[in-house]
């Protein structure tokens, strides 16, 4: 046994060796503290030292994602279709706020013996605040009166217009329509179509709900040396009767400011002679500008293709297929095509073969000229 004494001694002896150590582990602590910190400074120096190599690798290889862009010419040219055309007016009126125009007049343009119903319309805009605007190549829509089958408001249709600007009258306070009566058998009913039979019927005076104007792709050109290709059936001709009118009208050359100079093309089809639109118009045009204007009709039930059959628009597009593609070639000439949807096909075929004949593709041609802005189609 230990007396009292010895343990207190013995424990004296031992405080030099605990505070030894407790020095030894301070002193370790703090030269491994002073180590970390002087880690960590290197470190964050050598950070502000990469970080600039970072950046500038970024803005090195930004451009790579931009090479495509300037690589590619032909995917330019909508981009200044794009901008040429900014200023184009576009949903003065929606839906939910409709402008109510008033019917100026209503009448045919067909001649006796022709088939269905197509109508000229005309609405005036006077009113409409603000000032319902539009350009050549816009269409508006039209909310026809009366409810659905399920006693909704009937939908708005989009009509392509068939004025200028300007108007019929030129004052620039009108719109016209140019209007076929859809009708279609179902189980041995004839069925009439809601909005086109609704404004066929309208009369001078009634009002009605006007939306828009709406589009871009069917605008024309702002040179006045392009060439321009129109191929229409039925009530296609509407935009084309707009370009013509803004073309060959002597009132419209004075207000416009703008005298075209290229050559314009126009290929009509219609079931018969009796069925063609604004043909006087037409005629006049061809005899006022011989050099510029060039009109081709294909009247189906009237006239035979060089196998025999009924003669349709895309006969006509072969049978001038070399002129046609010359044109084409040309970066200054734009196409139209207006109408039926079923027409496509038939003008894809035809103009698929006329190309052959150029040694051309038009499958990969026909794309180019659709970036370009020079391939415009609007079917129904």
């Amino acid at each position: 046994m230990y007396s009292q004494a010895k343990v207190i001694a013995g424990g004296l002896a031992h405080i030099p060796v605990v505070i030894a150590v407790f020095y030894f582990i301070l002193t370790t602590f703090n030269k491994r503290a002073l180590k970390f910190v002087e880690e960590a400074k290197t470190k964050k120096t050598e950070a502000k030292n990469v970080e600039p190599q970072k950046v500038t690798v970024l803005k090195t290889e930004a451009p790579k994602t931009e090479a495509p862009k300037t690589e590619a010419p032909k995917t330019e040219a909508p981009k200044v279709v794009k901008k040429k055309h900014a200023d184009v007016p576009v949903n003065i009126y929606r839906p939910k706020t409709p402008y109510e125009g008033t019917v100026i007049e209503n009448y045919s343009l067909l001649k006796e013996g022709a088939i269905g119903r197509v109508n000229h319309i005309t609405f005036d805009l006077a009113d409409s605040d603000p000032f319902l605007n539009y350009v050549e190549g816009q269409s508006i829509g039209i909310m026809p009166a009366g409810e659905d089958a399920n006693g909704k408001p009937h939908k708005l249709r989009l009509y392509s217009i068939a004025s200028t600007r300007h108007g019929d009258n030129f004052n620039g306070k009108t719109v016209s329509l140019c209007v076929r009566q859809l009708q279609y058998e179902k189980d041995g009913e004839t069925i009439n179509g809601v909005c086109s039979t609704y404004l066929c019927d309208i009369k001078p005076g009634d009002k009605v709900k006007i939306t828009g104007p709406v589009g871009k792709e069917m605008l024309l050109p702002d040179e006045e040396d392009a060439n321009i290709v129109m191929l229409a059936t039925g009530t296609g001709i509407a935009p084309m009767r707009a370009y013509l009118r803004r073309m060959f009208e002597a009132t419209e050359k004075e207000k416009n400011n703008w005298n075209f100079k290229g050559k314009a093309w126009l290929f009509m089809g219609a079931p018969k002679s009796a069925n063609l639109l604004y043909e006087e118009d037409l005629q006049r045009y061809l005899t006022d500008n011989p050099d510029n204007f060039k009109y081709t009709k294909a009247i189906s039930r009237e006239q035979q293709n060089t196998k025999g059959g009924r003669m349709y628009i895309q006969d006509r597009v072969l049978e001038s297929a070399n002129e046609l593609f010359n044109m084409i070639e040309d970066e200054k000439t734009h196409i139209y095509l207006c109408g039926l949807k079923g027409m496509e096909p038939g003008i894809d075929e035809a103009m698929t073969k006329a190309a052959e004949e150029k040694g051309l593709n038009w499958s990969e041609l026909r794309p180019q000229l659709k970036k370009a802005g020079r391939w415009h189609v609007e079917t129904y």
